[in-house]
């Protein structure tokens, strides 16, 4: 950590922050505490600008071209599951979804909207990939649901989809200001892609319209089906993760959530 060192001086105390890419620390010194990454994209600044993401402070770029990103680190905790059931969390992520300014800012970084056909494209690949492994009949059975569902669930509009709207993602201040983190792998997309996940994950059944229309959208048949093929096709995606990592615990936890999905959609017949 020589380069925090350079940047921030002796003076702080810094401790990794964990994730997936290791690339995160917390700094503190006297009466002052950041939250530092590494390599962040340039939508962060824009993340902050809505206040989605805590306020971002500086950004700095080291000699080898590597751009440090300093957030407020915020006293708050991780939501709760029962609390995805929130108005807050359906009116946050609406904002996300219908921001002209996301959206742009991603497109600009390269970003073009991502189809049913690439998903299933990237998920066979994957599959091939991780041969070795014998798949289970879970992972046979969503796979040729996709297949079989993937001309059914194009759509015209594409939103900034999180694509990872787990409960642990969600922060809620200790001013009582929620924020959505984690951002390194926004995607142009159906809005389906995250409210999928988001409702099959967390959300009773009996109480998916009423959360939509929190949300802000009166619900159809054809958004169902493209929330069941998103929340399948990213149940598989975060098992071949997994799997790809060795982390073969949590792939295993994964195909349990993935195979209750399944059973309750009537998919496993």
């Amino acid at each position: 950590m020589n380069w925090l060192e350079h940047i921030l001086g002796n003076n702080w105390t810094v401790t990794p922050a964990g994730g997936s890419t290791g690339e995160a620390y917390y700094a503190q010194t006297e009466g002052k505490r950041l939250f530092l990454k590494r390599n962040s994209s340039p939508f962060l600044a824009v993340l902050s600008a809505e206040g989605i993401v805590p306020k971002l402070v500086w950004t700095k770029r080291l000699e080898n071209g590597d751009v440090i990103t300093a957030q407020d680190w915020l006293e708050g905790r991780e939501l709760q599951p029962e609390e995805m059931n929130h108005p807050r969390v359906a009116a946050l992520l609406s904002k996300i979804h219908h921001s002209t300014e996301l959206l742009d800012m991603l497109m600009r970084l390269g970003k073009h909207p991502l189809t049913p056909d690439e998903v299933l494209k990237d998920l066979k690949e994957n599959q091939k990939v991780l041969s070795q492994l014998d798949p289970s009949i879970e992972i046979q059975k969503a796979m040729e649901f996709l297949e079989e569902r993937v001309d059914q669930v194009h759509h015209h509009v594409h939103v900034v989809c999180h694509c990872d709207t787990n409960h642990n993602n969600w922060l809620l201040s200790d001013n009582n200001q929620l924020y959505l983190i984690d951002w390194d792998n926004a995607m142009v997309a159906d809005p389906a892609l995250d409210l999928g996940m988001l409702l099959y994950s967390y959300i009773p059944e009996v109480r998916w319209d009423e959360w939509l229309k929190e949300y802000g959208i009166e619900p159809d048949q054809h958004l169902y089906k493209r929330m069941i093929w998103y929340a399948v096709s990213q149940a598989l995606a975060f098992i071949q993760w997994h799997q790809m990592r060795g982390e073969y615990d949590e792939a295993s936890i994964r195909l349990d959530k993935l195979k209750r999905m399944m059973i309750k959609q009537n998919i496993m017949d």
